[in-house]
């Protein structure tokens, strides 16, 4: 019986015929991909995903099945799926069904395109768009004309679609050090498993919970999650941002969380032209220049105010170096670090600087208020899936709750 086919249809109006796997029927979302060689069943699983229709730049996805451990949420997240070969056959001991299957039951189309290359350089050159996958459309013409009239990412309010409903609490093994409060924008199940490791009692609210909910929780702490959409569009999670700031409470943000936190010290964001989405993203810490290999997964990032860094910050150049830099040679040559980024700037709370950049392009990877115990980052700490680099970001955290509110970050 021959094989199902199927249409990728973006936005420019690329057309890519494939093979169909995962559930029948047609799907839209925004076109992006990710660079990762591993981790598929938690990208699948990442609420940051939703609305996005995910290529994998790796040529072979489905080796090693699907299981029940990995999963990041309760479902698949992502609108549809993009890969060169699905794998015939699923060798793990661990899985339990195979990545067909899976996506059949979640009811997610899958695409088999040969020209995954192709397909990335393109969204690269030309920027994230709207696409679709349909097995039951023929005509990329009238395909196309229904993706120009789907919804744009830019706007999108999407936390409080994959938030949690009500709150839950994640509790350490042992007796609780700390409580913390964690605002799930679309927070991934490793994360809070990460807090409750370091004796954190973890209460997960849902995205629109406000400052003064929050607080009644007397937490020693606040968390604000990853999750998807257009930061600018979550004023519900800015506000409760800028509450939790005043009672002077630690926070740490992560992703939409530290974009969320960007915006309520005043700052802005936009829309990244094809986004970050991997496990290899370099960052430097502007401070100790310890540079992290990160997991990412963002299509927006903070910026400093047009006057001082503007919508495309990539600037090449010899930089000086920051306060706190401390080097044997004899200078350092950076690319892509404005010099805007190396000096502090003011705040309704305070003065902040820029903590972390991205190596690859300069985007803001981290914000730190110098005065107060709130800092943020671009990525994932929490590493599902991905390097541990950046796991001492939650030791960092603890260290501030057990410093209490006077601390300094």
């Amino acid at each position: 019986m021959a094989a199902e086919r199927a249409l990728l249809v973006l936005e420019d109006g690329t057309t890519l015929p494939g093979t169909a796997f995962g559930a029948e029927g047609e799907t839209f979302g925004e076109m992006v991909f990710n660079t990762g060689m591993t981790g598929y069943q938690e990208t699948l699983t990442d609420p940051s995903y939703c609305r996005q229709i995910v290529a994998m730049t790796a040529p072979h996805i489905g080796n090693t099945g699907v299981n029940d451990e990995d999963p990041e949420s309760g479902q698949v997240w992502v609108s549809g799926y993009v890969v060169r070969e699905p794998a015939r056959l699923a060798s793990s001991w661990r899985a339990t069904r195979d990545l067909d299957a899976y996506l059949r039951a979640e009811g997610v189309p899958g695409i088999a395109v040969r020209g995954t290359r192709l397909l990335t350089r393109r969204v690269r050159e030309r920027g994230a768009m709207r696409a679709a996958i349909s097995t039951l459309e023929t005509s990329p013409e009238a395909l196309l004309e229904r993706v120009r009239a789907s919804p744009q990412m830019t706007g999108a309010d999407l936390a409080r679609v994959v938030s949690t409903p009500a709150p839950y609490t994640i509790s350490p093994a042992g007796p609780a050090r700390y409580r913390v409060v964690a605002v799930d924008l679309g927070i991934k199940a490793s994360t809070p498993r990460q807090l409750a490791a370091r004796g954190c009692e973890v209460v997960v609210v849902p995205a629109t919970t406000t400052a003064a909910q929050i607080l009644a929780e007397a937490p020693d702490g606040v968390f604000f999650s990853n999750g998807p959409g257009d930061p600018a569009a979550a004023t519900y999670a800015v506000d409760a941002m800028r509450g939790v700031l005043a009672a002077g409470r630690p926070v740490f943000g992560i992703c939409l969380g530290s974009q969320i936190l960007a915006l309520a010290l005043g700052l802005r964001t936009y829309k990244l032209r094809y986004g970050h989405r991997g496990v290899n993203q370099p960052v430097m810490d502007l401070v100790t220049g310890r540079v992290y290999i990160t997991s990412h997964n963002h299509g927006f990032a903070a910026a400093l105010q047009p006057a001082r860094w503007n919508t495309d910050p990539v600037i090449t150049g010899s930089m000086g170096h920051p306060s706190g830099w401390s080097t044997t040679g004899p200078g350092t040559t950076w690319s892509h670090v404005p010099q805007e980024a190396l000096e502090p700037f003011e705040t309704p709370y305070g003065p902040a600087m820029v903590s972390h950049v991205n190596l690859n392009d300069g985007v803001v990877e981290g914000l730190r208020l110098q005065q107060r115990p709130v800092f943020g980052v671009q990525y994932h700490p929490e590493a599902a899936p991905g390097p541990h680099d950046a796991a001492d970001h939650f030791d960092q955290f603890c260290a501030l709750l057990g410093r209490g509110s006077g601390a300094t970050a």
